[in-house]
Protein backbone atom coordinates (compact mmCIF):
# COMPACT_ATOMS: atom_id res chain seq x y z
CA UNK A 1 0.00 0.00 0.00
CA UNK A 2 1.18 3.49 -0.75
CA UNK A 3 0.30 6.45 1.18
CA UNK A 4 0.44 10.41 0.05
CA UNK A 5 -0.08 13.33 2.63
CA UNK A 6 -1.56 16.64 1.19
CA UNK A 7 -3.26 19.52 2.99
CA UNK A 8 -0.14 21.19 4.61
CA UNK A 9 0.69 24.74 4.31
CA UNK A 10 1.22 27.87 6.42
CA UNK A 11 -1.50 29.16 9.37
CA UNK A 12 -1.93 31.39 11.74
CA UNK A 13 -1.94 30.15 15.60
CA UNK A 14 -5.64 29.95 16.53
CA UNK A 15 -6.57 28.08 12.44
CA UNK A 16 -7.18 25.62 11.17
CA UNK A 17 -6.15 22.91 8.58
CA UNK A 18 -7.08 19.82 7.21
CA UNK A 19 -4.96 16.98 6.42
CA UNK A 20 -6.04 14.39 3.80
CA UNK A 21 -4.26 11.10 3.52
CA UNK A 22 -4.57 9.10 0.13
CA UNK A 23 -4.16 5.57 0.14
CA UNK A 24 -3.52 3.39 -3.06
CA UNK A 25 -2.73 -0.20 -3.34
CA UNK A 26 -3.45 -3.30 -1.61
CA UNK A 27 -5.55 -1.29 1.67
CA UNK A 28 -6.97 -5.04 2.46
CA UNK A 29 -4.23 -5.43 5.69
CA UNK A 30 -4.46 -2.71 6.57
CA UNK A 31 -5.81 -2.16 10.44
CA UNK A 32 -5.60 1.62 11.10
CA UNK A 33 -4.09 4.66 10.02
CA UNK A 34 -2.32 6.85 11.63
CA UNK A 35 -0.68 10.44 12.06
CA UNK A 36 2.93 11.15 13.28
CA UNK A 37 4.64 14.50 13.07
CA UNK A 38 8.22 14.85 13.54
CA UNK A 39 10.47 18.35 13.48
CA UNK A 40 14.27 19.02 12.95
CA UNK A 41 16.39 16.59 15.64
CA UNK A 42 13.28 15.38 17.59
CA UNK A 43 12.00 12.21 17.18
CA UNK A 44 8.41 11.51 15.28
CA UNK A 45 5.97 11.73 17.73
CA UNK A 46 2.11 9.93 17.47
CA UNK A 47 -0.63 12.43 16.64
CA UNK A 48 -3.79 9.89 16.46
CA UNK A 49 -4.88 6.91 15.07
CA UNK A 50 -8.08 5.18 13.60
CA UNK A 51 -9.14 2.10 12.84
CA UNK A 52 -9.86 1.26 9.17
CA UNK A 53 -12.90 -1.04 9.26
CA UNK A 54 -14.87 0.60 12.63
CA UNK A 55 -13.64 3.85 13.03
CA UNK A 56 -12.41 4.14 16.13
CA UNK A 57 -9.83 7.02 17.29
CA UNK A 58 -6.83 7.57 19.75
CA UNK A 59 -5.42 10.83 20.26
CA UNK A 60 -1.93 11.94 21.74
CA UNK A 61 -3.06 13.98 24.54
CA UNK A 62 -1.50 17.22 23.37
CA UNK A 63 -3.68 17.59 20.63
CA UNK A 64 -7.26 15.80 21.70
CA UNK A 65 -10.21 18.18 21.73
CA UNK A 66 -8.04 20.21 18.75
CA UNK A 67 -7.92 17.55 16.06
CA UNK A 68 -10.05 15.22 14.63
CA UNK A 69 -9.32 12.41 12.80
CA UNK A 70 -11.80 10.36 10.06
CA UNK A 71 -11.29 8.39 7.49
CA UNK A 72 -13.79 7.83 4.11
CA UNK A 73 -13.38 4.37 3.10
CA UNK A 74 -15.04 4.83 -0.40
CA UNK A 75 -12.08 7.12 -1.29
CA UNK A 76 -9.75 5.53 0.92
CA UNK A 77 -8.31 8.92 2.62
CA UNK A 78 -7.78 9.35 6.26
CA UNK A 79 -8.31 13.11 7.14
CA UNK A 80 -6.68 15.21 10.23
CA UNK A 81 -8.77 17.88 11.20
CA UNK A 82 -7.31 20.64 13.02
CA UNK A 83 -8.16 23.48 15.05
CA UNK A 84 -6.75 25.87 17.55
CA UNK A 85 -3.16 25.57 15.61
CA UNK A 86 -0.43 26.66 17.99
CA UNK A 87 3.26 27.56 16.78
CA UNK A 88 4.40 24.00 18.58
CA UNK A 89 2.41 21.92 16.32
CA UNK A 90 4.85 23.17 13.09
CA UNK A 91 6.32 20.28 11.88
CA UNK A 92 6.42 17.47 8.97
CA UNK A 93 3.17 15.16 9.25
CA UNK A 94 3.42 11.53 8.04
CA UNK A 95 0.30 9.59 7.79
CA UNK A 96 1.23 5.46 7.95
CA UNK A 97 -0.35 2.43 7.98
CA UNK A 98 -0.76 0.09 10.24
CA UNK A 99 -1.40 -4.12 10.26
CA UNK A 100 -3.86 -6.33 12.80
CA UNK A 101 -3.03 -5.45 16.39
CA UNK A 102 -5.55 -6.19 19.23
CA UNK A 103 -5.56 -2.41 20.19
CA UNK A 104 -5.44 1.12 17.95
CA UNK A 105 -4.16 2.84 20.66
CA UNK A 106 -0.70 2.39 19.20
CA UNK A 107 1.65 5.26 19.60
CA UNK A 108 4.78 3.31 18.32
CA UNK A 109 5.94 4.39 15.07
CA UNK A 110 7.74 1.23 15.01
CA UNK A 111 4.15 -1.06 14.49
CA UNK A 112 3.53 1.17 11.32
CA UNK A 113 5.13 -0.12 8.18
CA UNK A 114 3.68 2.05 5.15
CA UNK A 115 4.48 5.62 5.00
CA UNK A 116 3.90 8.62 3.20
CA UNK A 117 6.72 11.30 2.60
CA UNK A 118 5.07 13.81 4.79
CA UNK A 119 3.61 17.57 4.13
CA UNK A 120 4.82 20.38 6.31
CA UNK A 121 2.84 22.33 8.45
CA UNK A 122 3.67 25.30 9.59
CA UNK A 123 1.78 28.13 12.24
CA UNK A 124 2.84 31.00 12.79
CA UNK A 125 2.24 33.00 16.07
Amino acid sequence: VQLEESGGGLAQAGGSLRLSCALSGDSSNIFGVGWFRQTPGKEREFVATISWSGGRTYYADSVESRFTISRDNVKNTVYLQMNSLKPEDTAVYHCASVPPRHTIEIENSGHYNHWGPGTQVTVSS
